[in-house]
């Protein structure tokens, strides 16, 4: 990699600052630098402040490239301030700006805590998804979460289940299913992804007896993408789609709905799964967990799914390279 990852602090008093290091130590090869205010990184944490992200590529394995970000005050484990909000926002814009020239190579988000982004700033957007997608001047992306074991990208994310049926149009889906597509060939290096589909309702609607969206909305949208050259299959049982044998047929699968795709990929990779937002102009991966108030501060936090996302970050990077 000719530039770094960056690594946004996320909500300072949760357990990002905690990870970062650990990361740094899982991946002592992977040049990335993390951005914060070193004041909240966890007592005893080995760091160098760097004034560039190029620096990052010469500072030693045992350190953890800082690029210093001032924050309005310490951090308290578990207890998050309203004082810091704009900052963490600010965080996100900067390593944006980083990425869209060419000084960070990707980014990879820390959990943040929206309800305080909320109160502090009056942050208008449902989570980092969101704001990035507005940073990169308003492109539609979808959210997949993946792993070395599944890909998953729901169509409806964060709403009530019973507001699925209205707001999961034609319309909607085809983005979804076209976005995953090109995303699967752009960064994931997949010349021609498969993709399996899942319906709305129990075994696919069993031919109208549980439900008609399968054979009203579902199945005719497969039918003409596939006539363009989309290697898909469905609309599948969803209760069928995610044992071994079947997960062997298809590249990622597109869920109607948050829990028909996070269920499988949380009880197959829990400690691994990472975010990837598809359809954003720059790389951009994520851990798959909250901030993690609960522990913070602790000594207990696991790096895994940040480790995760950082090397499928660099993966990404060299998918996008070739």
């Amino acid at each position: 990699m000719t530039a770094p990852i960056a690594l946004t602090c996320g909500e300072p008093a949760g357990i990002g600052a905690e990870i970062a290091p650990l990361a740094r130590k899982a991946l002592p090869d992977l040049p990335f630098f993390w951005i914060g205010d070193p004041r909240h990184l966890a007592p005893g944490t080995a760091y160098q402040v760097i004034t560039s992200p190029a620096e990052a590529l010469a500072v030693p394995p045992h350190l953890l490239p800082v690029l210093a970000h001032d924050f309005d005050g310490p951090a308290t484990p578990g207890l998050a301030r309203a004082e810091h909000a704009r900052d963490v926002i600010a965080v996100i814009a900067r390593a944006v700006d980083l990425v869209t020239r060419g000084e960070a190579g990707a980014i990879c988000t820390l959990p943040i805590h929206k309800k305080a982004l909320k109160d502090g700033a009056g942050f208008g957007f449902p989570g980092h998804t969101e704001y990035l997608a507005h940073l990169a001047g308003d492109v539609p992306v979808v959210m997949m979460l993946a792993s070395d074991t599944l890909r998953v990208v729901p169509a409806t994310i964060h709403v009530a289940l019973s507001e699925v049926p209205r707001l999961l149009t034609a319309d909607l889906l085809e983005e979804v299913i076209r976005l995953t597509h090109a995303g699967l060939i752009r960064d994931f290096g997949i010349a021609a992804p498969r993709i399996a589909v899942a319906g709305l309702n129990p075994h696919a609607g069993e031919g109208g007896a549980m439900g008609t969206e399968e054979l009203t909305l579902i199945a005719p949208l497969v039918t003409r993408l596939r006539t363009e050259g989309l290697n898909l299959r469905g609309p599948l049982s969803a209760d069928t789609m995610f044992h071994a044998r079947a997960r062997e047929t298809f590249d990622a699968a597109i869920c109607m709905y948050h829990d028909q795709a996070l269920i499988p990929i949380k009880t197959l990779a829990f400690d691994e799964g990472v975010n990837v937002t598809l359809g954003l102009p720059f790389i951009r991966t994520s851990p798959d967990h909250g901030t993690g108030f609960d522990i913070a501060g602790k000594g207990i936090a696991r790096p895994d799914s940040t480790v995760a996302a950082l090397a499928m970050a660099a993966r990404m990077v060299a998918a996008r390279d070739k």
